[in-house]
Formats: structure tokens, sequence, C-alpha cells
């Protein structure tokens, strides 16, 4: 992916597993995701470095050992803050992402 985010499935339904999904999200320093929505909770558990989680107007940080609970359907943007970060990120099967302005539903390869 561009910007300095690399996703890395771990587990899904390609990979053996029926109702979660997990996978590692890598980010560079300064980076940081789109701005989106998911139609599905996720749980964001920051392995290292640390990451300002913007979602649905508020804003908090989260760094190794903390967990960030992000509710389905809100606007949301991650970034690594002060260096790289990475996450294990947990979500029920299934889950779609959309863009702003936009209503297509577009599935999360690295998820399934």
């Amino acid at each position: 992916m561009p910007d300095g985010r690399r996703p890395v499935g771990l587990a899904g339904p390609s990979r053996g597993g029926s109702e979660v999904s997990t996978w590692r999200v890598e980010l560079g320093a300064d980076s940081a995701t789109p701005v989106h929505v998911i139609d599905r909770e996720q749980v964001w558990m920051p392995l290292s470095g640390e990451f300002l989680v913007e979602a649905d107007g508020r804003t908090e940080r989260a760094g190794a050992g903390q967990a960030v609970v992000v509710p389905a359907g809100v606007v949301r943007q991650l970034k690594a803050v002060g260096g790289p970060a990475e996450a294990l990120v947990a979500m029920v099967v299934g889950g779609k992402a959309i863009l702003p302005g936009s209503e297509d539903r577009i599935p999360l390869p690295w998820a399934e």
C-alpha cells in the first residue's frame, strides 16, 4: 500500500477462520490510514510505537499494551506518531470499508 501503510492478514475465512478476522498493520513514521468508515466494530491493539486514533470526532492516543475499540459506522483515521507503529487489529468477519462521500462497500482483502 502507498504512504508507508502495510496490512498483513493473519486470520480470517481464507485462513480457516469463520467468525473473527485479525491482521497486523504497520504504519511508517507520520503515516496514516485513509479517512474511512468500517461497518463493523474493530479493536486496535498497538504492538509497538504509538497511534493517534481519531474516531467519531474524538481523539485518543494508544501505545503498546493498550487497546482501542473503534465502533462500527464511525468516520475514523489512525496515525503513527513519533515514529513507526505496528498494531494487531481484530474484527468480525465480513467487514467492509466505506470512503466518505461514497456508498461503495470495499472489501478488506487482508481480513478475508
